[in-house]
């Protein structure tokens, strides 16, 4: 038997490989499913079951893909109602893969159709659990997600949680190994460790959602206490997930097409496609096609993405570091933007070389930063989480989230100077690049963000004030 966590970081999600005496089992598989077939041919397996833990709203599945290429058959949780052909199991149903079992464990709360799943070794001991977003490392799945769909409050799925972790989870032996769907960084949980692995024992000792001693309405206040809004493309995502999707192999191919400048330029006025320009935001501020908006792929690229553009059906005309163009589209895909109409070819070098119109970002260095803003007449605006933004910021400074922009940027004075920052720069060069693109040049972005300010003479606080609070 062998078990594998197949850990992607810009997602914080885990898939998971198993295999038994010639035969293999996928739970909750990325978009592109070559590397899970890789794997099987190199360990000359087949793949026989596709295990999805629920409905994922934070990623597109590669179920179906998966599913067509290799016949494995796709098994969800009771309550699960796909569009598709599938083997909606019931709880407590086992399934064998070689010479182990997997056995279902309902366990709703996080959504309704929730599913554990319990792998029984060649031995019949109880060896692990793919908790999917049910159990966490240090968390639980956040009980919001799924209420219109379940026609339910955010309070009643999160006591309906309460009763699957302490009747189907909290009772398995403290050795069983837990492999959750996702890891810190994640927006389907609050409070995620970064480990990625634990124990039963492990998680009843440290996680606060599992004390012994917790009552169902103490459990209940705290899973709730603090949830922000889920990103709007979540809801899209689930979609996908349920009723289907466009080959991973067709999406691929229709954002390899390379266009040059003049074919670029045409196509975006054609098709009003959104311009994304992947590169780092040290590269993009010292120029880019005009109207672009700049999420760096070297960061949270997927996520924020989604938060940012949201609507999934979206067309896009990507700019990337040459050679980078396949892994732009392939992280696209996996939040369902698959609308990708092709890329900018030869990238931004051959944009520029072809005497084509070029825009630029005011960013300054932390020292001019310092030398410029006078506290209490300057207005700073820091687009850090409020929790980072409490922690320490620049006195005065104004808090608005990079995650609110459409909210706060009806806001801002065009005529009015301000400066503005995030952590480190990537945060602000979305932001910047958003700005810009909606007509505001009245700002000057600092490089470095808030981990330069930190080491600069520039009073800060903890302190929060809240009138400079966005709400």
């Amino acid at each position: 038997m062998k078990i594998e966590q197949i850990y992607t970081g810009c997602l914080a999600q885990g898939a998971y490989y198993i295999t038994s005496n010639g035969e293999a089992a996928i739970i909750d598989p990325l978009r592109e499913v070559q590397p899970y077939l890789d794997r099987a041919e190199n360990d000359k397996v087949n793949i026989k079951y596709i295990f999805e833990t629920h409905f994922h709203a934070d990623f597109v599945s590669g179920h179906l893909d998966l599913s067509k290429k290799t016949g494995a058959a796709i098994i969800y949780g009771p309550n699960a109602a796909p569009e598709f052909e599938c083997i909606v199991a019931k709880d407590e149903q086992i399934f064998e893969i070689g010479k182990i079992k997997i056995k279902v464990l309902h366990t709703p709360g996080h959504t309704m159709e929730s599913t554990t799943y319990l792998l029984i070794d060649e031995n019949g001991k109880d060896q692990a659990i793919f908790s999917g977003d049910t159990l966490f490392i240090g968390d639980v799945g956040r009980p919001d997600l799924a209420q219109k769909s379940a026609a339910m409050t955010q309070e009643q799925l999160a006591a309906t949680l309460f009763h699957s972790l302490r009747n189907k989870i909290m009772t398995l032996a403290d050795d069983v190994i837990v492999y959750p769907a996702h890891g810190a960084g994640s927006a389907c949980g609050k409070n995620m460790s970064k480990e990625t692995v634990s124990t039963i024992g492990e998680q009843k000792a440290s996680n606060y959602a599992l004390r012994s001693d917790m009552t169902e309405e103490e459990f209940v206040k705290e899973v709730t206490d603090g949830l922000l809004p889920p990103p709007g493309y979540f809801g899209m995502n689930v979609a996908m997930n349920k009723k289907g999707y466009a080959s991973f192999d067709s999406v691929l191919n229709n954002g390899m097409r390379a266009l040059e400048p003049d074919a670029f330029e045409a196509a975006a006025e054609e098709t009003g496609a959104l311009i994304l320009d992947t590169r780092g935001a040290a590269d993009f501020h010292k120029g880019f096609v005009p109207q672009s908006i700049n999420i760096g792929l070297n960061g949270d690229f997927a996520p924020w993405v989604g938060a940012m553009i949201v609507d999934v059906k979206q067309s896009i005309l990507l700019i990337a570091e040459e050679g980078k163009e396949e892994e732009a589209v392939t992280r696209l895909s996996r939040v369902g933007f698959d609308n990708v109409i092709g890329h900018l070819k030869g990238g931004f070098n051959n944009w520029k070389a072809a005497g084509m119109e070029v825009d630029t970002i005011n960013r300054i260095t932390v020292d001019a930063f310092a030398q410029q803003v006078k506290i209490g007449e300057s207005k700073v605006i820091d687009i850090r989480k409020e929790t980072e933004y409490a922690a320490e910021h620049v006195d005065e400074a104004y808090s608005k989230p990079l995650a609110f922009i459409n909210d706060w940027i009806k806001d801002i004075n065009p005529e009015e100077h301000f400066f503005m920052h995030c952590a480190g720069g990537y945060r602000s060069m979305i932001a910047a690049s958003i700005l810009q693109a909606r007509g505001y040049r009245n700002f000057s972005e600092v490089e470095g963000g808030f981990s330069a300010i930190a080491k600069t003479e520039v009073p800060r606080t903890n302190f929060v004030c809240q009138s400079k609070i966005l709400k």
